[in-house]
C-alpha cells in the first residue's frame, strides 16, 4: 500500500527497465516488515515460520494478479483508488470507501515502521524495554520525516534509492552470517519442526501467514510508475511477480538464519527487536549493530516513502471531494496538511496500540483493499482479459486470509477486535458521509 513516491521523483520520459522496476517493488516490500513479523511469527508457530512466510507470499501473488490486470487496463499511476473509482464510476460511495481504507492502511504501516524503527534503535540501551520511551522515539521519528517531507523533496529520491540498495545488502549479510553461526544441526532442527507441526497445527500457520501479509505490501509501487516504463504489458507482471518471489526468498533466508542461530526463547522474549537481540548473542556487538543499522535503514526508507506517496494520494482523494477540502491544499506542490494529518493519526495509533495491534490492523486493511481490487477486477474481467478461475481463486484466498485474522482476534483478543471493528465502522461512516455530500 505504498504509493507513487518513486514515480514522482523520476524525471518524465526516463524509461524504467525491468531491473529498476524490480528494485522499486522490492524496496517497497522489504521495508520494516521482516523486522516486525519475525518475533511475532516465531512466538506463535516456532520453526514453522518459514512455511507461513511462503504461504503469505502466495496470498500476495494472488492479490498482485488483479493489481497487474487493472494496472495494464487503466494505465493510471493513481493505482488502487483510481482503479476503484473508474470501475464503479457511478458509485461515489465505492470511491470514497476505498479512499478511506487505503489511507488508513498507509497510516497503520507508517505507525508499524516507526514503532519498529524505535524498537531496534533503542534496543541496546537499558531503557530499551520501556514501552513509553519506545512510543516516544517512534513518534519522534515520525515528526522528523514529516518535517523532511514538508521542507523539501529534492534529493529524497536519491536518498531513497541509496537506502533501498544498502538495506538489501545488509539483510543479505545478516542472513549469511547468521546461517554460518548456526548452533542447531539439521537433525535437531527437524525434531523441533516436527514438534512445532504437532503443537501448532495448520490453522495457526495460516493465521500467521495472514498476519504477516503486511510484509509483502508495496509491490503496487510498480504500477505507480506506469507512465515512465518501457513495455508496461511485459514489465509490470514480470517486475511484480519476480519481486514477490525475491521477497519470499529474502524473508525465508532471514527467518531460517534467525531460527538456526538464535534460541527460539530469545526470539520470543525479545520479539519486538528479535533479530538484534539474537545477533548480539550469536555475533557480539558488531552483529547486533549491523542488524540495528539494517532495521533503521529499512524502516527509514519505508517511513519516508509512505509519508511522501500516501500524503499525495490523500490530497487527490480530498480534491475529489471524499475527504476534507483542507487536505487538498498544496504549498509549493507539497500537500502539507495531508502530510501533517497522516503523521498525526499514525502517532495516535502508536500511542494507543502495541506492535501486534498495529501489525494486525495493517494486515487486515491490506487484505481488505486487495480483496476489493480482486472484486473490481472480477467485475470487468472481460475488459482486463483476466482468467475467471485465477480471479475467483484470489478472491477466495484473500477472503480466507482476512477471515483468519478476524477469527484469531475474536478468539484471542476480543478487546482488540472491538477496537478494530469500531475503527472500520468510523471509516465507513466517514466515507458514506463524504460520498453523500459529494453527490449533493
Amino acid at each position: 500500500m505504498h504509493n507513487h513516491y518513486k514515480s514522482i521523483h523520476r524525471p518524465r520520459g526516463k524509461d524504467l527497465g525491468l531491473p529498476e522496476l524490480i528494485a522499486i517493488a522490492l524496496g517497497g516490500m522489504v521495508g520494516g516488515g521482516i523486522f516486525t513479523i519475525l518475533g511475532i511469527a516465531v512466538s506463535m508457530i516456532g520453526m514453522l515460520t518459514p512455511v507461513a512466510i511462503i504461504i503469505g507470499g502466495i496470498i500476495a501473488a494472488m492479490a498482485a494478479y488483479s493489481y497487474v490486470k487493472l494496472g495494464l487496463y487503466y494505465r493510471d499511476e493513481g493505482a488502487t483508488y483510481s482503479f476503484y473509482k473508474k470501475t464503479y464510476a457511478g458509485n461515489p460511495f465505492a470511491a470514497s470507501v476505498i479512499g478511506w481504507f487505503v489511507i488508513f492502511g498507509y497510516i497503520s504501516t507508517l505507525a508499524l515502521y516507526a514503532y519498529t524503527f524505535s524498537s531496534y534503535a533503542i534496543s541496546g540501551f537499558s531503557f530499551g524495554n520501556d514501552i513509553w520511551i519506545r512510543k516516544g522515539v517512534a513518534v519522534g521519528i515520525l515528526v522528523l520525516f514529516t518535517l523532511i517531507n514538508i521542507w523539501s523533496v529534492n534529493g529524497m529520491g536519491k536518498l531513497e534509492d541509496l537506502m533501498v540498495y544498502t538495506k538489501l545488502v545488509i539483510l543479505t549479510l545478516i542472513s549469511v552470517v547468521l546461517i554460518n553461526h548456526s548452533n542447531v544441526d539439521t537433525a535437531t532442527f527437524m525434531q523441533h519442526l516436527k514438534a512445532d507441526a504437532g503443537s501448532s497445527g495448520i490453522l495457526n500457520v495460516l493465521i500467521v501467514a495472514s498476519i504477516t501479509f503486511v510484509a509483502y505490501e508495496g509491490f503496487q509501487l510498480v504500477i505507480n510508475a506506469v507512465n515512465e516504463m518501457k513495455q508496461p504489458e511485459k514489465n509490470i507482471p514480470r517486475a511484480i511477480y519476480t519481486a514477490i518471489v525475491l521477497a519470499i526468498l529474502i524473508y525465508i533466508i532471514i527467518a531460517a538464519g534467525a531460527l538456526l542461530a538464535i534460541p527460539v526463547n530469545d526470539i520470543i522474549q525479545n520479539q519486538e527487536y528479535a533479530l538484534a537481540a539474537g545477533a548480539k548473542d550469536a555475533l557480539g556487538n558488531t552483529g547486533r549493530n549491523l542488524v540495528i543499522l539494517g532495521a533503521i535503514l529499512a524502516t527509514s526508507s519505508a517511513i519516508s516513502g509512505t509519508v511522501f506517496g500516501s500524503s499525495r494520494q490523500m490530497a487527490v482523494i480530498a480534491n475529489d471531494g471524499y475527504m476534507p477540502a483542507l487536505l487538498a491544499k498544496r504549498k509549493n506542490h507539497i500537500p502539507v496538511n495531508a502530510i501533517l494529518m497522516m503523521a498525526f493519526f499514525a502517532a495516535v495509533l502508536i500511542l494507543i496500540g502495541g506492535l501486534q495491534l498495529i501489525l494486525e490492523f495493517g494486515s487486515v486493511t491490506f487484505l481488505l483493499v486487495s480483496l476489493l481490487m480482486a472484486l473490481a477486477n472480477f467485475k470487468i474481467r472481460k475488459l482486463t482479459k483476466s482468467s475467471d478461475g485465477i480471479t475467483l481463486l484470489s478472491i477466495i484466498g484473500l477472503l480466507i486470509g482476512g477471515g483468519l485474522i478476524l477469527y484469531y482476534e475474536i478468539t484471542h483478543k476480543p478487546g482488540q477486535m472491538v477496537f478494530i471493528a469500531c475503527l472500520y465502522g468510523l471509516l465507513t461512516l466517514a466515507a458514506w458521509l463524504y460520498a453523500k455530500y459529494e453527490r449533493k
